[in-house]
């Protein structure tokens, strides 16, 4: 069981500042929440910063303090906040190296990695129980290949829903009928011989 009592709020901001209780269980979560259904959820909040230094001057008490001098350990159950670092916002989208192809040259497989390496923010992630309508993720639902290969485009949480979803095959796993070091003779299938 995880001693970390989470945060139970309507957004990541109200979890921060002002939740309305803390739990470490959904049922304890939906008991604060009057009934409501609650889902589990990690959010980035707050300002972006540019060094981690700063983004634990500013949340000293929030998240643990590794440096000479200022360690500082949380109890277990205040253990909900975290340090992120994420790629920087150019022109209000985030910047990601393109992806690369493998070039088999000079002995090498990758190419050399770009000289400007992406920059980076420091942005503080809390993880908490959100309360709301559409907190609990159906598992009778479309399966997510199929929803993805739908010609309309999909919004963020409709894709983070989907990523949650159990996983589930097509059709039931069929049995096994050889084993691992195991042949079916071509003059007679039905039988399975060893092939050591």
């Amino acid at each position: 069981m995880s001693a970390i009592l989470y945060p139970v709020a309507r957004d990541a901001e109200a979890a921060l500042a002002a939740p309305v209780g803390r739990a470490a269980r959904a049922r304890e979560a939906r008991d604060l929440a009057g009934g409501e259904a609650v889902e589990f959820i990690t959010r980035p909040v707050g300002p972006e910063f540019a060094s981690r230094e700063a983004a634990l001057d500013v949340y000293a008490g929030r998240v643990e303090d590794d440096r000479p001098g200022r360690v500082r350990s949380l109890p277990p159950e205040d253990r909900y906040c975290r340090l992120a670092e994420l790629a920087a916002q150019v022109g209000g989208r985030r910047r990601m190296l393109a992806p690369v192809q493998p070039t088999l040259r000079d002995g090498r497989r990758w190419p050399t990695p770009p000289e400007q390496p992406v920059a980076t923010v420091w942005r503080l992630q809390i993880s908490f129980w959100r309360i709301g309508a559409g907190a609990e993720i159906p598992l009778d639902g479309p399966q997510a290949r199929r929803v993805r290969r739908g010609a309309a485009e999909a919004d963020r949480e409709t894709l983070d829903a989907l990523t949650r979803q159990p996983l589930r095959p097509f059709r039931p796993q069929q049995p096994l009928d050889i084993g691992l070091f195991e042949v079916r003779t071509p003059e007679a299938p039905h039988i399975v011989i060893a092939d050591e």
